[in-house]
């Protein structure tokens, strides 16, 4: 079973507004066993849009289709979809009362309707009106030459609902959908090519069903395991033993056999040997310590942290001698290894963090030129620093950063596993 999702409007195609709708469906789709075929990002033309549906129609049995629906003149997706089909308009009255309730909801009171809100019910003739519970466009189901057409707001959190409330159930009732296991290996620090060389003859020794995904981040490699098949026990079962083969050939690089962020995996085992945290941030402000404490339950495991940029904290709050700071700088092994340790100290806690360097673009030097950074973790029994040179781009060397202190504390924690 294929699918073609096709997002409407010139904001996606101008920048504008980035276009979440087609990875929230996606990952819907893919998780009920439908494969997306391709993503497709139109303009408000309704040449463009007619195309689109024709030449989707051509790859995919699902066609779903969000934007374009509102009460604007730009907004002509439900003219162009009755063109499509060559049928008419009409008003569905369940849309229209939907249209009237959501305006009383909003507005407190019983107004009468523009001739611009009451348009938002007309639909084409063909359709099934799926109604909107959060805004005013209903969303509309075709069935036409053997091939599901869906189409809904572009208005995300409308989109949301409709899809998990509306959309999915009745693709699962429609169709006979074969069943699909994921399963995501977390690896940091080794670069994809070196994985997919080290993992080689597992991969080729996978069955046609199943399929190996590497999924690079900076710093950071997920292997994806996908099988598809009518059987849920036994592909499950076949998955976990590729899976554990991997995790046994890759060792010390993998940080989660299971699709979750290096920060929670991380906060996961901490949070189970009952062991507490702490960070001493320079150049990334309070980045990692924003990583760790955007998941549920971090409290357990993080104490808090500094953002100290400028000499006097470093001294004030982490204990940084005033001699190092001016006989090494603040971007140099020294000041690092302080900054670990005094934080290890004040903060009291089991393991500490610390990052200092130069984010850029600015602020580099012949010695010390933007990229530079030099990372520090540590427990009570030993200090790891390490110097890394990134690239000149500011929020890609914060992001590298952050992702290897994780990477140096989780190899510390592994090391005192035992």
């Amino acid at each position: 079973m294929l699918a073609e999702i096709i997002t409407i409007g010139d904001e996606i195609l101008i920048g504008q507004v980035v276009d979440t709708n087609s990875a929230f469906i996606a990952q819907k789709l893919n998780a009920i066993g439908i494969h997306v075929k391709q993503i497709s990002s139109v303009s408000d033309d309704k040449k463009h849009i007619l195309d689109a549906l024709a030449e989707a129609h051509q790859r995919a049995d699902v066609i779903l289709i969000t934007g374009g629906l509102g009460p604007t003149k730009d907004d002509i997706t439900k003219k162009t979809l009755a063109e499509y089909f060559g049928v008419g308009l009409v008003e569905n009255e369940e849309a229209l009362q939907n249209v009237e309730k959501i305006f009383r909801r909003l507005r407190g009171v019983s107004e009468a309707l523009l001739d611009v809100n009451k348009q938002q019910a007309l639909v084409p003739e063909n359709c099934e009106v799926i109604l909107n519970a959060n805004g005013t466009a209903p969303g509309m189901w075709f069935n036409y030459q053997s091939k599901v057409y869906m189409s809904m707001p572009g208005v995300p959190h409308e989109m949301m609902y409709m899809v998990e409330e509306s959309v999915i159930p009745k693709l699962k009732a429609t169709f006979s959908l074969p069943f699909i296991i994921h399963k995501t290996i977390l690896t940091v620090g080794e670069g994809e090519s070196y994985l997919a060389e080290k993992i080689a003859d597992i991969e080729n020794s996978l069955p046609p069903y199943i399929k190996l995904a590497y999924l690079p981040k900076l710093g950071q490699v997920r292997l994806r395991l996908s099988g598809y098949g009518d059987d849920e026990i036994s592909l499950k079962k076949e998955i976990e033993l590729f899976a554990g083969r991997i995790v046994e050939r890759v060792g010390k690089a993998v940080v989660a056999a299971e699709d979750i962020a290096l920060e929670k995996a991380i906060l996961n085992y901490m949070g189970e040997k009952e062991l507490t945290l702490s960070t001493a941030e320079s150049c990334t402000g309070g980045y990692i310590a924003h990583l760790i404490t955007q998941h549920p339950g971090s409290s357990k495991v993080f104490f808090g942290g500094a953002v100290s940029y400028s000499y006097e904290l470093k001294e004030s709050v982490l204990g940084v001698k005033n001699e190092t700071l001016w006989q090494h700088g603040a971007v140099s092994q020294e000041t690092v290894t302080e900054m670990v340790e005094g934080a290890l100290l004040n903060f009291k806690s089991d393991y500490a963090i610390a990052v200092t360097g130069i984010a850029g673009p600015d602020g580099g030097t012949p010695e010390k030129p933007v990229g530079t950074v030099w990372i520090g973790v540590a427990n009570a029994e030993k200090t790891i620093t390490k110097k890394f040179q990134f690239g000149n781009k500011r929020l890609q060397n914060i992001e590298r950063t952050a992702i290897a202190a994780l990477n140096m504390l989780h190899l510390l924690l592994e090391e005192f596993k035992n």
